[in-house]
């Protein structure tokens, strides 16, 4: 029986992925704790601190699949930290004096940092790998529609004509933005955790800081100056990556979503048979993908706060907020990897539909090209005038039904200033897409993985 819905047999696929889940999941968790401690024997037998034959055989020990997993769990209930009877399970696998030099110096915190490191690793290489097939399906939609005019909205209401492929750009931009945080994100979590009971490595008198060194090379991390037992930034700074990232991802979705309005119809996430039906009305296609993004993004934006909380350490060792972060940062991973995974389905297969979106540009009768008209009259008769002459006959179209042009090429102070020729073709929406091309080049021309 699960409560949390990444877990679930019903709804689990839909808020996390099988290949993240494994990586946060308790095998993945005890065999990093695991890794953990082998590297350690390693880097201790190399240092002269412990036997040779004793490293290796806790190295060949040191598989999941070796201990008891209602034992560790027995343990863990009891002592509150799986270190302890794992170390116990470890040290009674191995043969002769080996199991004596397991967790050799070590602490329990010692070893659940550096294994949820090491879980973080494989983690962010999951989310760059489908933050990359975002990146790359929202390049190519930018590239393909880069001159399709649109409506933009603001306010949800018709503002000025765009195009899609400048939608897309403005969605692309901050998944670009993405891309290059992680790298960085991911040089500064990759950080070994080893200071013993209170952070000193007093257990291993001179040696420590050696020992610290050969741990981080032998699981390829860095070595920290100082221990970060009660310094959480960096988990921190990685639960607020996943926030923002969900958050970039909800923009996309809910863009998405209010495109696929009835009324609106321009673009539709990809046909499946059933997908994003009703038990009740035939004719339903939801946004069924879309709904799964906000919902994961506004539950990584809930964990958030849980982490920055977390970094409210007291003195050497935490008393409470660090087991928060058991819950909430696995959970952050779950959730974001979902996001993505539907993300990056919807914008791979997205259906846009052109029809449409010009048919709209048509629904307010000429008035999304306004400013146009107001810029153009503007130097023969002033901002302020201009902006007062085409409210006016904003407002009389609206009270009559009439197509904008039609009021304005009636008002003597227009034509007197704009020929018929001129102010049809003002009124053209896709004549007044600024410079949607020009700024979708520009975003394109970024470097993957660059900041834009």
């Amino acid at each position: 029986m699960t409560v949390s819905a990444v877990d679930s047999r019903v709804y689990g696929n839909l808020f996390t992925t099988a290949a993240m889940r494994e990586v946060f999941g308790d095998r993945a968790r005890l065999q990093r704790m695991l890794d953990v401690e082998a590297a350690l024997a390693r880097a201790e037998a190399k240092l002269g601190l412990i036997p040779a034959e004793a490293a290796a055989e806790i190295t060949a020990q040191a598989e999941v699949g070796r201990v008891d997993p209602d034992a560790i769990r027995a343990g863990t209930e009891l002592a509150g930290y799986p270190i302890i009877p794992l170390v116990k399970a470890l040290g009674e696998a191995c043969a002769g004096e080996a199991g004596r030099y397991v967790h050799w110096g070590a602490t329990t915190q010692d070893i659940v940092d550096t294994g949820l490191v090491l879980q973080i690793r494989d983690g962010l290489e999951l989310i760059e790998a489908d933050l990359a097939g975002t990146e790359a399906a929202l390049a190519d939609l930018a590239r393909r529609h880069r001159d399709v005019p649109m409506a933009g909205r603001t306010h949800l209401q018709h503002a000025l004509p765009i195009t899609f492929g400048f939608k897309c750009a403005t969605w692309l931009a901050p998944i670009q933005r993405q891309r290059a945080r992680l790298a960085h994100l991911r040089e500064e979590v990759r950080v070994v955790q080893f200071g013993g009971a209170v952070g000193t490595l007093a257990s291993l008198g001179q040696d420590g800081i050696k020992v610290v060194d050969a741990l981080a090379a032998e699981l390829e991390l860095r070595a920290p100056r100082i221990a970060w037992h009660g310094g959480r930034d960096r988990l921190a700074e990685v639960a607020g990556f996943l926030g923002v990232l969900t958050g970039s991802l909800g923009k996309i979705a809910t863009d998405v979503m209010l495109l696929m309005q009835t009324e609106v119809d321009e673009v539709r996430e990809p046909y499946l048979p059933g997908r994003g039906g009703s038990s009740t009305m035939p004719q339903k296609r939801n946004p069924i993908a879309c709904e799964f993004v906000l919902a994961a993004a506004k539950n990584v934006r809930q964990l958030v706060p849980v982490m920055l909380d977390a970094m409210l350490a007291d003195h050497e060792r935490a008393t409470g907020p660090w087991h928060a972060e058991w819950v909430a940062l696995p959970q952050a991973f779950a959730l974001t990897a979902a996001a993505l995974h539907h993300a990056r389905a919807i914008l791979e297969g997205l259906e846009v539909d052109p029809a449409h979106m010009r048919r709209n540009l048509d629904l307010t009768r000429g008035m999304i090209a306004a400013e146009a008209v107001m810029m153009a009259l503007a130097p023969a008769v002033g901002r302020q005038a201009a902006h007062h002459l085409v409210a006016d006959a904003c407002r009389q179209a609206l009270e009559r039904g009439a197509h904008l042009g039609e009021v304005l090429a009636a008002n003597p102070e227009v034509s007197a200033h704009l020929a018929p020729e001129r102010l049809q073709q003002l009124l053209v929406p896709e004549n007044y897409t600024g410079l949607a091309g020009a700024f979708v080049d520009r975003v394109l021309e970024t470097p993957p993985g660059s900041s834009s």
